[in-house]
């Protein structure tokens, strides 16, 4: 993690606030008697039917015992606030990278709040290139986040290793981490510590290196209308107008302009012995080209850095305009992927099948599709999502389905000159309305997952049973009414809703669904 900063010869400030997430939304209400109760039911059904479902919905600070739940492996590093433990899954046998923090470490007000933040902010990202957080819980010693475990390791010890990477291989990097701020910027998300170490390798695989932006503790949110004050990052990779305490988002820009500039070149641009003096020297915002190693990088490359570089932040690229330079589309035009075509067609036909199905079933495959899956069961269904997302911002927009829509049809073997361009936007769009799980009118990497894995493979029944603990919040063996609206966030939801949406499933008219009608309402879905 980075740390709070001043200016050379500046106390050190305290301050590291983040912004309350907002939430937005009101209940209109009727006074009138006559008709009331009825508007109110159909209100309280749309407020279900309308409700947003995103992944982060089932991250909760839940009462799972880590011994019970898991089995430590080994330690995978450690450090001031506590360690990372490689642990499998009893139930489903899944492996994970379990961070675990002692609460003696997180005293401070300022400390907890950071934590909270992290995890608030997890629940809510949802990028191909930005940790996943699958679990969070605590008992009186620790805290426990639960995440994917990236084997790769740390960017900062494969540039230790490399002295230096090839311009092809600097570019697949950065295209990752700018994907990644994009989405988060868009998102009004500021990372605020950007570096090598807070940036993985998911895998050790070198020909096709995806990376993960992790540790989100100095991350908050942040209003496009207001400038940030608090001086926090690390000293090689902060920008200078943080250190002046007022700036914006692209202090993370500034931060990966420094680490392009050391993966071309091997050193950083600011350097010093001490950090004061790297400071100072980032205060001056001077760097120079007139080394060795940059004698045979493309003036493109040194375009692009002096755009992420540039002082003052007005001027500063964007992330968007960014992933757009020509040295990034010119080093990545080549980047072919090739998809497995059977695992193509299960896909396209799930996408297809996934508009009939309940609002209730959307939310159990959403947590099973986002939160019980392996990165090798996605590895394909990866390369189909990264093939259609042709501006690298994460998220497919309507353009993006229709444009690739048709080329996987034509993978596929189909002949889209047998259907028109209205069919194909007509059909694009019902997928959209059904698989838009968030309704922010983009099919986030989770929802892609969600509706285009191989179903027969996700409902096995370690899988259900863990998804069916996740809605049977008391234990009972039951769900109830109030364990759903518990689930979705919506107290105001009248009790005859929630009977609807489980008389939908409850096959033994009982008023709540056990494990066998919730196991039937996904299996159903196998038989097409």
């Amino acid at each position: 993690m980075g740390q709070e900063l001043s200016s050379p010869g500046e106390p050190k400030t305290e301050e590291n606030k983040g912004n309350k997430k907002t939430g937005k939304g009101s209940n209109g209400k009727n006074d009138s008697k006559d008709g009331g109760s009825s508007i109110s039911k159909k209100l309280t059904q749309n407020s279900f039917n309308n409700s947003k479902l995103r992944p982060g919905m089932f991250i909760q600070n839940s009462n799972v015992v880590f011994n019970e739940q898991y089995k430590g492996i080994k330690i995978l590093g450690k450090g001031s606030f506590g360690e990372v433990i490689l642990s499998r899954d009893k139930h489903t046998g899944h492996e994970y990278a379990i961070k675990v923090i002692s609460k003696k470490h997180v005293k401070r007000k300022t400390d907890k709040q950071s934590l909270l933040r992290e995890v608030e902010l997890l629940k809510m990202l949802d990028h191909i290139n930005i940790m996943k957080l699958y679990e969070f819980f605590e008992d009186n010693n620790y805290y426990y986040l639960v995440s994917d475990v990236y084997s790769g390791g740390e960017l900062f010890d494969e540039i230790i290793s490399r002295k230096r990477f090839y311009e092809i291989d600097a570019a697949r990097i950065i295209k990752q981490v700018l994907s990644g701020i994009t989405y988060m910027h868009k998102n009004n998300v500021v990372h605020r510590d950007l570096k090598p170490e807070n940036i993985l390798l998911e895998t050790k695989n070198k020909e096709d290196m995806i990376i993960k932006i992790i540790d989100f503790g100095l991350s908050t949110h942040f209003e496009y209308s207001k400038k940030m004050k608090d001086k926090i990052g690390t000293a090689y990779y902060i920008a200078p107008d943080v250190l002046h305490g007022t700036y914006d988002e692209k202090c993370d820009i500034w931060s990966c302009g420094v680490i392009l500039y050391i993966l071309l070149s091997g050193c950083p641009p600011f350097n010093g012995s001490n950090e004061y003096d790297i400071l100072k020297k980032v205060e001056t915002g001077k760097y120079t080209f007139d080394l060795p190693q940059f004698k045979k990088i493309s003036d493109k490359a040194k375009d692009l850095i002096r755009k992420m570089l540039m002082y003052t932040s007005a001027v500063r690229i964007s992330a968007r305009d960014a992933l757009e330079h020509e040295w990034i589309k010119l080093m990545t035009s080549k980047d072919n992927v090739s998809i497995d075509i059977p695992s193509l067609e299960l896909s396209i036909t799930n996408i297809r099948q996934f508009q009939s199905t309940q609002k209730l079933a959307q939310a159990a495959l959403l947590y099973m599709g986002s939160k019980l899956t392996t990165i090798d069961e996605t590895k394909e269904l990866t390369k189909i999502f990264k093939k259609m997302d042709k501006n690298g911002d994460g998220q497919l927009d309507r353009n993006e389905l229709i444009i690739g829509y048709k080329e996987l049809l034509k993978l596929k073997g189909e002949n889209t000159s047998d259907l028109d361009s209205a069919a194909i936007e007509y059909e694009v769009d019902q997928i959209l309305s059904s698989i838009d799980l968030d309704q922010n009118g983009y099919i986030e990497y989770s929802e892609f997952l969600t509706v285009s894995i191989d179903r027969k493979l996700l409902l096995s029944t370690e899988r259900l049973e863990k998804a069916f603990k996740l809605f049977d919040k008391d234990g009972s063996g039951k769900i109830s009414a109030n364990e759903l609206a518990q689930l979705f966030g919506l107290s105001d939801v009248s009790s005859d809703c929630w009977k609807t949406v489980l008389k939908e499933v409850d096959q033994n008219n009982d008023g709540e669904i056990d494990f066998k009608e919730f196991r039937d309402m996904l299996v159903k879905l196998c038989n097409y």
